[in-house]
């Protein structure tokens, strides 16, 4: 996927999520990962996916610390793909994108939603400002200014938007 990104964003954290989790089946697996998926048959089986594209899935998912494989039978020796610390971190993007499917629909009309797990009642995601709690779904309060590491580029991207630190 590297050869998809544009030099100008290479800096670009967008970019450089897309480049990881941006795949069609990548973004399935972690969605089974969360609802407590872990081993290979699991995964084929819920996906439908070819055992070549999971293996392949699944490699770089390890390879970008994303998940763990580890042994849980030894013999024949079989793994479990667990989840890191960093895949978990990853939950809110698939409940967003999840909430922005949902949100084109009729109510009845969702397969799937969000619960609260100890009421079992249905929950609305919404994405906020950690400091003020305001939504950030209002595209004219919040845009995007170049950061602190942002090269040429990036700079004159943003170069009109002033930043308060």
């Amino acid at each position: 996927m590297g050869g998809r990104i544009r030099l100008e964003d290479r800096e670009c954290p967008l970019s450089t999520t897309v480049q990881h989790v941006g795949e069609w089946w990548t973004l399935l697996i972690l969605h089974d990962a969360f609802d407590g998926y872990t081993r290979f048959d699991q995964f084929q089986e819920s996906m439908g996916i070819s055992s070549s594209m999971l293996t392949t899935r699944l490699k770089t998912l390890v390879a970008d610390g994303l998940m763990e494989r580890r042994p849980y039978q030894s013999n024949p020796v079989r793994y479990e793909y667990v989840l890191t610390d960093l895949g978990r971190s990853l939950r809110p993007v698939i409940v967003a994108l999840a909430a922005w499917g949902n949100s084109r629909l009729a109510p009845e009309q969702r397969s799937m939603i969000l619960v609260e797990a100890e009421s079992g009642e249905a929950v609305e995601p919404v994405v906020v400002d950690a400091r003020t709690g305001r939504r950030l779904d209002d595209s004219d309060a919040y845009v995007f200014a170049a950061g602190p590491a942002a090269g040429p580029g990036m700079r004159d991207r943003y170069a009109a938007r002033r930043v308060i630190r």
